[in-house]
């Protein structure tokens, strides 16, 4: 179904989440930058947040989160101390400015935490932030996922939950230290729709150990039984030298970068074929989901959590290692819990690191997220834009964009290169290559 040209998708790129992305971050925008990003919120302005809960009670071989296991109850109990009171100082500097339409819990897997917790931490938020009726979505571990949190989800006005599957070929979630059959993943489902979960996402992985084509299209199948409105079908990054735990993986069974290709376009053929709706590189939705129909109406755009439906263009992150995202800087929280602690509690705000964005990063990042997300952009405006029609000969070429003028388009088989053809446009990849995960 898509070309292969390897030589086009050797050199690995970001993911752009954002741009500039996180790789770009410098010590010194921090506490002070956050100060004045949250006190120039106006009244009525949209707002999102995304809370980190760095914690799981399994950890798996494959994870490059922040995250940490629960088998020292005080220091999680201690940090859902510090959390809310994160919470309650960047609540005392909104002064009930900006409205809260939505809220991600993501992790780790914020269902490490006990169910009356979690619930104890939405009503903090609805108590210190102006929260009317947002849209909710937690990510979850259904190894861990109980009846009490089923009656939290429902209770809490949950209407969303993404759900970590990555693959339900048992050898091979043995060999990623994530073991969850298939009856667990049915059972944690019907117990989520009966809590009046309306929008399910699975997490699913391609390029695992000992995982070819027949383990990615059983996984497939097996989910199609089970409907998830959402799927995300992410390539595996092996990088063991930035991530240890990686190390437990036997890297001589990953399939290699032309079955991973293959996978990739498998997994877009089956998912394609059953219904859903492509949505930018790797996300699909059912037609009737809000991101499907955002996709449609050209509304689609990305952040921090991914493809999104989601118009605001602040994003304020809590907890530790969280990002905030505004027009003009993007700003992290520090990711050490002990100093993370030490700042809320004694009521600094906890950003370290970050970059401000100049008049060009916000040129360019508009480029590449609708390049991502819509498959077209202009850059006329830009002053390079010569030099950019040269870089993106090879795409031409290759039948993988078409350049009209200074607008570029991406054909359906430029969308895993997608990526790569964004990165054309990415000026601290010229100055500053890093080593990033692989386009597919």
């Amino acid at each position: 179904m898509w070309p292969y040209h390897e030589a086009l998708l050797a050199t690995p790129v970001p993911r752009y989440t954002s741009y500039p992305t996180a790789a770009d971050f410098v010590d010194g925008p921090g506490a002070a930058a956050m100060a004045v990003e949250l006190e120039s919120i106006g009244a009525d302005t949209p707002l999102s947040l995304y809370l980190h809960i760095p914690f799981c009670e399994q950890i798996c071989w494959y994870c490059g989160c922040n995250t940490g296991r629960t088998n020292r109850p005080g220091r999680l109990t201690s940090y859902m101390e510090a959390l809310e009171a994160e919470i309650d100082l960047v609540g005392a500097r909104l002064g009930g400015r900006g409205k809260v339409q939505r809220i991600a819990f993501g992790g780790g897997s914020p269902n490490a935490i006990a169910a009356d917790v979690f619930l104890g931490l939405v009503a903090r938020l609805k108590s210190a932030l102006n929260c009317d009726d947002p849209v909710i979505s937690v990510e979850l571990d259904p190894r861990s996922f109980t009846d009490d949190w089923a009656d939290a989800l429902k209770s809490a006005g949950v209407s969303r939950v993404s759900l970590g599957v990555q693959t339900l070929s048992e050898p091979i979630q043995r060999a990623i230290g994530r073991v969850q059959p298939v009856a667990m993943i049915r059972e944690v489902v019907g117990k989520l729709r009966g809590a009046g979960i309306t929008s399910i996402n699975f997490d699913l992985m391609y390029g695992l150990p000992g995982q070819g084509l027949a383990e990615l299209e059983e996984t497939l199948g097996q989910a199609f039984e089970m409907r998830p409105e959402r799927v995300a079908l992410f390539g595996y990054a092996h990088v063991p030298h930035l991530i240890p735990r990686q190390q437990q993986i036997d890297a001589s069974s990953l399939p290699d970068a032309r079955l991973r290709f293959d996978q990739a376009a498998r997994g877009h053929e089956l998912l394609v074929g059953e219904g859903y709706e492509a949505i930018g590189f790797d996300h699909f939705a059912v037609r009737e989901d809000a991101i499907a129909v955002a996709t449609r109406e050209g509304k689609l755009r990305r952040n921090f959590q991914g493809f999104t439906e989601d118009q605001s263009d602040i994003l304020i992150g809590l907890g530790a290692s969280s990002i905030s995202q505004f027009p003009g800087g993007i700003l992290q929280t520090e990711k050490n819990a002990g100093r993370y602690r030490m700042n809320v509690l004694t009521g600094r705000l906890p950003q370290t690191r970050g970059i401000l964005r100049t008049t060009a990063d916000g040129e360019r990042g508009g480029i590449i997220e609708r390049l991502l997300c819509a498959g077209k952009a202009d850059f006329g405006g830009l002053p390079d834009r010569e030099a950019l029609v040269e870089k993106m000969q090879p795409f031409v070429e290759h039948g993988l964009i078409g350049l009209d003028g200074y607008a570029v388009t991406l054909t359906e088989a430029a969308r895993p290169y997608a990526r790569v053809i964004a990165a054309c446009f990415d000026e601290y990849r010229a100055v500053a290559p890093r080593k990033f995960s692989s386009a597919i």
